[in-house]
């Protein structure tokens, strides 16, 4: 495992490398995530290829996690190239001073994120039984129904904000009436696939390693709390208001707020 997790780290490692320069070149910061995403497809192909498991196991991890990163990576690019700077990156490197040594050992930080969330993929690809089984089929309904939320919050985001109208409102369109954050959760749902494709595999308990690094990621850390620092700022009340009447992560029914 260690070889494999090795050879996605390399590959990782320079090309966050060149996407730091480019980044840096072009002042946005917000490419970071497009190459994420894309290194995320790339290791999961790569990871099948070098995979011992069984042909069928090693195949639906090169598909599955390849469409989903692929998805992601153009999504992101397409937002990147249409909009400013993300205020994340902006608060960032209004506090770094624009330091590009900083940078640099952020993106390399990234790059051993993409290490990190091939473990998942590892043990995935490490099962030796090819049969297609009840928690393969599992596997295929958590992915299909992830990457379909995902999508379809992330459309309905951006037919909200493409809006003149809605220009320093909050979204509560479709799945953002149930969730402050659906993009995020179908993202931690869909790493349950790979949980539920390394059942029966002898590396099954590092799968756990995704939706549970996943979580601590969007919920304390790099997620949620710096996309709601920042909506706090830009939208204020509005914002309040949602947080308190919107379920932070999990699609729940909204609950009203109580009249001053």
């Amino acid at each position: 495992m260690w070889m494999v997790l090795l050879h996605v780290w390399v590959m990782s490692a320079l090309v966050m490398t060149a996407a730091w320069y480019f980044s840096m070149r072009v002042k946005n910061i917000g490419y970071v995530d497009v190459v994420w995403a894309g290194l995320m497809a790339a290791a999961a192909v790569l990871v099948s290829y070098e995979g011992d498991g069984s042909d069928l196991p090693r195949m639906y991890v090169a598909l599955l996690g390849g469409i989903w990163g692929a998805r992601l990576c153009i999504h992101l690019l397409t937002r990147v190239l249409h909009e400013a700077e993300d205020g994340r990156y902006q608060a960032l490197r209004a506090t770094w001073n624009g330091s590009p040594a900083r940078f640099f050992v952020f993106f390399q930080m990234q790059a051993l994120v993409v290490t990190l969330f091939s473990i998942p993929f590892f043990a995935a690809a490490s099962r030796h039984s090819g049969d297609i089984g009840g928690w393969t089929l599992a596997a295929l309904a958590v992915w299909l129904g992830s990457v379909f939320g995902e999508y379809l919050a992330d459309r309905q985001l951006a037919k909200f904000r493409a809006d003149p109208n809605n220009k320093g409102k909050t979204c509560r369109v479709g799945l953002w009436a149930y969730s402050r954050h659906p993009n995020y959760f179908f993202e931690w749902l869909h790493w349950f696939t790979y949980v539920l494709l390394a059942v029966n595999s002898e590396y099954f308990w590092y799968s756990l390693t995704g939706p549970v690094v996943m979580f601590a990621f969007l919920y304390r850390v790099s997620g949620i709390p710096w996309t709601e620092t920042q909506a706090l700022k830009s939208r204020g009340e509005d914002y309040q208001r949602y947080q308190n009447e919107v379920s932070a992560f999990i699609p729940w029914p909204p609950r009203k707020s109580r009249p001053n």
